[in-house]
Parts: C-alpha cells; sequence; structure tokens
C-alpha cells in the first residue's frame, strides 16, 4: 500500500478515520515551533495523544518505528508559531 500525504502550516485535521502515521518531514521551521499529534477526528485534544509535544527541526526527517503507529479516530496536528510539516500515512 502507498502512503498518501498533507502538507500543514497551522494547527488542522490530517485525516479522519484510521489509519497509520508513517512518518513526518519538517520543511520550515522559525520562532522555536512545537507540534503534537493527537488520535482525534475533530479539534478534541482530550483524546490521546500519538505524539507529545516536540519541536521540530527544519529540514529534519521523523520516520517511526515498526512500520508506523496506527490511529483509530483520525490525525490532528497541533502547531504554535511557525512551521511547516508534511504527514505521510495510510488510511
Amino acid at each position: 500500500m502507498s502512503a498518501n500525504y498533507k502538507a500543514i502550516t497551522a494547527t488542522a485535521q490530517v485525516h479522519i478515520g484510521q489509519g497509520r502515521l508513517m512518518g513526518m518531514f519538517c520543511s520550515a521551521a522559525a520562532s522555536v515551533p512545537t507540534i503534537a499529534i493527537y488520535d482525534t477526528p475533530d479539534a478534541d485534544t482530550g483524546d490521546a495523544k500519538i505524539i507529545d509535544t516536540f519541536t521540530p527541526v527544519a529540514g529534519t526527517n521523523y520516520p517511526l518505528p515498526a512500520g508506523g503507529v496506527t490511529f483509530s479516530k483520525g490525525l490532528y496536528a497541533v502547531i504554535a508559531n511557525t512551521v511547516t510539516m508534511s504527514f505521510f500515512y495510510e488510511g
């Protein structure tokens, strides 16, 4: 199966429904950005975090081990400050 992708520059829903997050690539980052990834079909940050808040570095690939991380509800990213992040997922 081939991966889907979506690039975002602000807090956004990446995918609704179940799937597998394969990795991410940060193409731009400034002003000490942070990002957190949730398993939620909407903006409910009370749902489980797939990846806790971290500071991405521009030009860095973030592959996930063991074939990726599964999510059951959706893939939602919360971004603070300036960052462009591409998500690679199956779903």
